[in-house]
């Protein structure tokens, strides 16, 4: 099994609703059901998917065939249900996840012309930075032979300290694996302790955006070194359409991006690192220290990464693929 530890978070997608009429009256309408009476002033729509990176990669996980437990914070509000259904149907296992009284996390996404999304969130005193240490003792990891987490959770406060302690005290018996997932709106640049982050981490995957925001101007050949004598065995950069860099100790090659009609990139690196571990835990390379790991299958497991990244990424929002889909290479979108 692997174990995910991090924030769900309600994406909101947004969409314009034109005015229902040029004289106020809404076209005769009322407020009742048919669009309704709006008093012609028009409106912003919201489509709220679940989201969040930790979820969207115990979800992935979980659809590739892949035991996961989600470690999360789950609120009773209305987004709070949303994530249970969405992570219960995916096959995730919930036993590991607190039950809690704050609101949810809220980002609203406006996606550019390349699919990408720019979030503004609402995340003041939400569920999932309010982890302690009584809530993240040793035996909510379970079974789990690996951890992944990262994002907001290990850099919020207040909780970010006792996800810290969790994951490094995991990593005595657990494969450890990290994505920063950088938000600079909510996190500032030292809140990211990478270095420190590998000394008890063996995996880290992350963009090229957050690469350039933690050490702005360096080559990733450099970062990954830099990584790789603070501790991490297996470093990858993802690049979007110009694939990704897979470094194991210093040895680098690269794997390139399956062509796809984009939708949007929405949840695209989190099914990328699902992937990279659904891979690896296949092939009983987790567990502990990654000795046994060689560059060919860490190229191998990119690989299959970078398809699984490539199929959410041709379907809107954080929707990563069910094994049937793997067969085919990815849709174009109509």
């Amino acid at each position: 099994m692997i174990a995910v530890l991090g924030e769900c978070v309600a994406d909101a997608f947004t969409t314009t609703h034109p005015s229902t009429s040029t004289d106020g009256r809404g076209g005769g309408g009322d407020r009742s059901g048919g669009g309704g009476y709006d008093g012609g002033r028009g409106g912003l729509g919201l489509r709220v998917l679940p989201g969040g990176g930790p979820a969207n990669t115990a979800v992935a996980l979980a659809r590739l065939g892949t035991p996961a437990r989600f470690l999360g914070r789950l609120s009773g509000d209305v987004f709070g249900g949303l994530f249970r259904e969405h992570l219960a149907a995916s096959g995730v296992d919930l036993s590991g996840c607190v039950e809690a009284a704050e609101p949810s996390t809220l980002a609203v996404a406006a996606l550019d012309a390349g699919g990408g999304a720019d979030y503004t969130f609402y995340a003041e005193g939400a569920a999932d930075w309010q982890w302690s240490r009584d809530e993240l003792a040793p035996a909510r990891l379970g079974a789990a032979t690996c951890l992944h987490t990262g994002s907001l959770a290990l850099v919020r406060a207040p909780g970010r300290a006792a996800v810290e302690e969790f994951a490094r005290a995991a990593s005595r018996h657990a494969t450890i694996s990290v994505d920063p997932n950088v938000r600079p709106s909510l996190a500032a640049k030292g809140d990211y302790q990478v270095a420190r982050w590998c000394s008890w981490a063996d995996i880290l995957r992350l963009s090229d955006d957050d690469l350039e925001f933690l050490l702005p101007g360096v080559s990733p050949e450099h970062a990954c070194d830099t990584w790789h004598e603070a501790g991490a065995r297996l470093v990858v950069v993802t690049r979007g359409a110009a694939g990704a860099l897979v470094s194991l100790n210093g040895e680098r090659a690269t794997v390139p991006a399956p062509k796809v009609e984009v939708v949007d990139t929405v949840g695209a690196g989190d099914s990328f690192t699902a992937g990279l571990l659904h891979h690896l835990h296949a092939g009983g390379h987790l567990g502990g220290r990654l000795d046994g790991l060689d560059l060919e299958t860490a190229v191998e497991a990119a690989a299959f990464a970078a398809h699984v990244a490539a199929l959410t990424c041709s379907v809107p929002g954080a929707n990563p693929p069910w094994p049937a889909q793997l067969t085919a290479p990815p849709a174009p979108h109509n």
